[in-house]
């Protein structure tokens, strides 16, 4: 393969580490991450190797001579699901296969898909009590527990973005956003007791529900990322259990 221009082993290094951090951050499982780290890396001539975690990643990079120059560790925060942006990198990584780029040019495409829109807040609150809502209509709710439902959904999402900007512990966000969920599609269901509420109260969560780290754990678990595979595991279980103490405030509450 041609390589790309000499560069820095500093910049390359923490290139490779920021792309990294953006597809772990965005939800990419770690196979991924390790392809398009590697596939990068040999189109600037050397090789990586990359050891990743829950919440960090460290590089070391070998060139031919099989002499390792560089080694760093970079923090990874929290999950934040965007999978254009894991698309847009992996389509990124073969153009500085096939066009010889830059770092500084790799530089400048990362800070352009950086700063491009996310969906407006209010329509993500909206599409997602939507789909809350919906899910309550295919299981059996009818009009009144689809709006609980809608309005339940709405509110715990929006409680669980606050509580996050408010850089609350993320185990805990989750427990209020399903606390909040569950306590407001209960509360007209408390003054009209002859009206079913199961549909509602159970539907009203699924928004919290960990799809991503859950199927990222399994794939890791298959492609024989042990460790990251039992962590994730672990993690989906953790926030599984956070949805049920927040659905069991709610029936305490209530005391249904």
């Amino acid at each position: 393969m041609e390589e790309v221009a000499k560069v820095s082993k500093y910049e390359l290094g923490e290139m490779l580490l920021e792309i990294g951090s953006i597809l772990m951050v965005s939800g990419a499982n770690t196979e991924r991450i390790k392809v398009t780290i590697s596939r990068i890396a040999r189109a600037f001539g050397c090789e990586s190797e990359l050891l990743i975690t829950n919440h960090a990643l460290m590089i070391t990079l070998i060139y031919q001579n099989k002499h390792k120059t560089f080694t760093n560790v970079k923090w990874v925060p929290n999950m934040h699901l965007n999978f254009n942006l894991i698309s847009e990198i992996s389509i990124m990584s073969w153009k500085i296969v096939l066009e010889k780029w830059s770092v500084e040019r790799v530089n400048q495409e990362l800070a352009t898909l950086n700063r491009k829109p996310l969906y407006p807040r209010f329509l993500v609150l909206t599409m997602v009590a939507l789909a809350g809502a919906s899910f309550c209509r295919l299981l059996g709710g009818d009009f009144i527990e689809l709006l609980a439902c809608f309005v339940a959904t709405f509110a715990g999402l929006f409680v669980r973005q606050e509580a996050m900007k408010m850089k609350f512990n993320f185990y805990l966000c989750v427990f209020f956003g399903a606390a909040t969920a569950a306590i407001v599609s209960g509360l007209y269901f408390y003054f009209n007791p002859q009206l079913t509420y199961i549909h509602a109260f159970s539907t009203s969560v699924l928004f919290l529900i960990p799809g991503v780290p859950m199927m990222n754990a399994v794939a890791d678990l298959i492609d024989g990322n042990i460790l990251n595979g039992i962590t994730r595991g672990v993690n989906v279980l953790i926030i599984a259990f956070a949805i049920a103490l927040g659905l069991l405030m709610g029936l305490l509450i209530y005391n249904f």
